[in-house]
């Protein structure tokens, strides 16, 4: 039927008109032989065999990712590593072969019982299942001998409708070829869905059972912005979309009276940050240093981090690059040292709090880091905030090591610059506080996505409570609100580096709440820098 609406939830701001194909990223195993044919020593050899490959065809992807898309998006994939190796993983595929299973039918059995566990959760662990099921896709395609079929090589204009798609599924997407994706199952903030968003894939997913309807050939729309798919859309329907191509801008924009905002990017990775270029980005809203520091055995040391922040420096001598110092703790521990186990870690040690004490060292190292950085000619300027700021004893200490750092970098002879200092607000104390903190930073910087989960007592990966962790809440406006109201009339510049800034139907908000820079993911660039142009 023309123009049938079919609706999920949208993962990307982009929309896409294509030809549907039809994926399915596992074998059919078929049925297994009777329990007596089988050879348990044989079996074991295979699935162990299996597992090997498996390890080094991960390790594969997560460089390729990280090449294409992101270090940060690549991270997902040491998870994968893991599941891998869990020992009741092994065990469970072990005890299925003793009972009677080839190695195939074994990895089927034991992973689809820790799939129901985790699909039985909340929040992000929830959704942590499609990783379970990209690991055991990968173990069956090398037991069975098939490889995976079609995704870098679809036609062009192709929009791949799946039951789900995992992580490496994604990641091996054409976006020059694929026009969209569509999927049965799956959530916005599971992996498959952010490595869609960094990629700039319209996508939806979500859709429910209505998607198994639409037929392979068919025209279909997919709108992530409305988060809608529409088969066989009319030309109304496709002009309505929201993923009209738009104009890469190099220049800084005005709204339409005039007012310069500055729309930035966020970055984790050297990738991210060229992604950033490419853009159009004025300059860099958030660099999140934490990218350098997670899933190795050792910290980089200050040669390597200065190495990270001068050529970020370099990429835009004309713009602002702004550094958040190391921001650990709560859903990004650090494996090279050992933390106190902590009911709620979101509510524990981490971001500043742990600069100012257990990490102190690592502090210093990297504001040695960042003064040199800061120094570099030509480049622009360089930029510096701490996290997850909740007094203001923790702004006054912090600034204090800045200055006894540059101290330090005088008496050696080394070349440094002191960078302008800003603190996040992401929790209600900073917003309750601003009017005090204006008069210690540079400027401000909003982490709608924290601050909106701590407002609202809701954690922003839970699905059951996304209605109370959304920005958009009265709450959460005033708090953000009364962040911007404390630095009018002064020099403090204020910035929003959550996922709210990123989303043009926000932008006329965000700028008549008073604020000077808004700071998205590298894709949404242009769409927000149109949006600031069309606001007066």
């Amino acid at each position: 039927m023309s123009g049938r609406r079919l609706s999920g939830v949208g993962a990307s701001r982009a929309a896409g008109v294509g030809t549907a194909v039809r994926y399915a990223s596992g074998p059919d195993l078929g049925d297994p032989p009777a329990a007596g044919d089988v050879d348990v020593e044989t079996e074991t050899e295979r699935f162990e065999a299996a597992r090997e490959a498996v390890h080094g065809a991960i390790d594969a992807e997560r460089d390729r990712v990280a090449d294409r898309v992101g270090e940060s998006e690549a991270a997902g994939f040491d998870a994968h590593r893991q599941f891998l190796d869990d020992p009741q993983g092994t065990d469970a595929v072990g005890d299925a072969i003793e009972s009677g299973l080839p190695a195939e039918h074994a990895v089927d059995r034991a992973f689809e019982e820790f799939i129901r566990r985790f699909e039985g959760m909340d929040g992000r662990t929830a959704e942590r299942a499609d990783d379970l099921r990209d690991v055991r896709d990968r173990l069956l395609r090398r037991l069975v001998g098939v490889d995976r079929e079609g995704l870098a090589d679809l036609p062009a204009g192709s929009v791949v409708l799946a039951d789900r798609l995992t992580p490496s599924d994604t990641a091996r997407l054409d976006p020059d070829r694929v026009a969209g994706v569509a999927t049965v199952a799956g959530g916005r903030t599971a992996h498959a869905a952010i490595f869609a968003r960094s990629m700039g894939l319209p996508a939806v997913v979500g859709v429910g059972e209505g998607l198994r309807e639409v037929a392979v050939g068919e025209t279909v729309l997919v709108d992530g912005a409305e988060g809608t798919v529409v088969v066989d859309p009319d030309a109304a329907i496709r002009e309505a979309a929201g993923g009209d191509d738009v104009a890469v801008r190099t220049e800084p924009v005005t709204t339409a009276d005039g007012t310069p905002i500055e729309v930035a990017a966020n970055v984790g990775t050297a990738a991210d940050v060229d992604a950033a270029v490419g853009h159009g980005a004025d300059g860099i809203g958030l660099f999140r240093t934490e990218f350098l520091f997670l899933d190795r055995a050792t910290p980089p040391d200050e040669a390597e981090q200065y190495e990270a922040y001068r050529d970020a420096v370099a990429a835009f001598p004309d713009g602002r690059i702004v550094v958040r110092t190391l921001d650990v703790g709560g859903d990004k521990p650090v494996d090279d040292r050992d933390r106190p186990a902590e009911a709620t870690s979101f509510l524990g040690e981490r971001g500043i709090r742990r600069s100012l004490g257990p990490d102190a060292d690592r502090f210093e190292t990297q504001l040695r880091a960042l003064l040199r950085a800061a120094a570099t000619e030509p480049g622009g300027q360089l930029s510096v905030m701490v996290p997850l700021v909740s007094t203001v004893g923790e702004v006054v200490a912090a600034r204090e090591t800045v200055a006894s750092v540059a101290a330090e970098l005088a008496a050696a002879g080394e070349p440094y610059a002191v960078p302008a200092f800003g603190a996040m607000v992401e929790t209600p104390a900073a917003a309750l506080l601003a009017d005090e903190l204006v008069e210690h930073v540079d400027f401000l910087s909003v982490g709608s996505n924290d601050l909106a989960q701590y407002v609202m007592a809701a954690e922003r990966g839970n699905r059951r409570v996304a209605e109370y962790a959304d920005p958009r809440q009265p709450a959460v406006l005033r708090a953000i609100d009364a962040a911007v109201a404390a630095a009018a009339g002064t020099d403090v510049r204020v910035g929003i580096c959550g996922e709210m800034a990123g989303d043009p139907d926000l932008t006329e908000l965000l700028v008549g709440l008073g604020f000077d820079e808004l700071s998205v993911s590298p894709p949404a660039v242009p769409r927000v820098k149109r949006a600031v142009s069309e606001v007066t």
